[in-house]
């Protein structure tokens, strides 16, 4: 997922994908396929069906954005294109192919349009809050040199996001939802955390203290610095939700499970590759595929 996720000092050259997995990841389909199906998950958990448009609004608007962020991540080879120390692949792979990617963006902003006037105006209305905030966030990291949490931002964005479209239609159970809210937002902000670790991780680091990480913000260096226990305290904290909120017990039993394949993913990054580490990751968060595979 990783929206807006800072490049690393260590890249990966690799800008080819090898096999469907990374070029889920490389083409930037991983986070819009989480946001889908968990926006279609939250609705389904309480009997609701959503219309096609909506899903397909959600698809195509979380695609834009990760798009759209990874060409401006990767602007600075337009005045250095020697300089790739910052850049992990998919920034690569978004550069070289950015006049597809530029033309992806208009036709998906197209394609929008056309599918926003068919969405409940309680849920456009919701949708224009978060957009609001949203864009004051994206100017500010892409813009200024504002130092922001990202990562804990990012996984606030994502879960309102796929939240919406359920409390637009049923917004007598915002109150209800709000515990599942919260617990998939950790989720997604682990999902980031995780990544950035990975994607910051020193291969040659043998010292026995932890990685300090100078370069994150204070609040994510703390997060970083304790990654296993907050997955464990998240996945506690989902099986404990499930039990006490049966009618959407679903929700949270997803987020544990996710949780806790984040946490195996982390056990075993030194045996994966830089690009299926970093797609497993959002791989982790399909969780609710169980559920529709029933």
């Amino acid at each position: 997922m990783a929206l807006f996720t800072p490049a690393s000092p260590t890249t990966t050259r690799i800008t080819k994908p090898t096999h469907a997995l990374g070029l889920w990841h490389l083409l930037s389909l991983d986070a819009p396929t989480v946001a889908t199906l968990w926006t279609w998950f939250v609705a389904r958990t309480i009997h609701l069906t959503l219309p096609t448009a909506g899903l397909l609004g959600m698809f195509f608007a979380v695609w834009m954005l990760y798009a759209a962020d990874r060409l401006l991540d990767a602007r600075q080879l337009f005045s250095a294109p020697l300089s790739t120390e910052h850049l992990e692949a998919r920034h690569l792979f978004h550069h070289r192919h950015r006049t597809i990617f530029l033309t992806g963006i208009v036709a998906a902003s197209t394609i929008l349009a056309f599918l926003l006037p068919r969405l409940r105006p309680a849920v456009i209305h919701l949708y224009l809050i978060l957009g609001v905030f949203l864009a004051g966030y994206f100017i500010l990291i892409h813009a200024s040199d504002h130092r922001l949490p990202k990562e804990i931002a990012v996984g606030i964005f994502f879960a309102a996001a796929t939240f919406i479209p359920t409390v637009g239609n049923r917004p007598n159970l915002r109150l209800a939802l709000l515990p599942s809210a919260i617990l998939f937002s950790a989720v997604c902000s682990l999902n980031c955390l995780f990544i950035y670790a990975w994607e910051h991780e020193d291969p040659h680091h043998i010292s026995i203290y932890p990685p300090t990480y100078p370069q994150a913000h204070p609040i994510t260096r703390i997060a970083l610095r304790h990654l296993p226990l907050l997955s464990l305290i998240i996945v506690a904290a989902g099986l404990t939700s499930a039990i006490l909120h049966q009618p959407t017990y679903a929700i949270p039993l997803a987020a544990a499970l996710s949780s806790a394949l984040l946490l195996i993913l982390h056990c075993l990054r030194h045996t994966l590759s830089p690009i299926t580490l970093r797609a497993s990751a959002d791989l982790a968060l399909l969780t609710p595929l169980l559920w529709l595979l029933r």
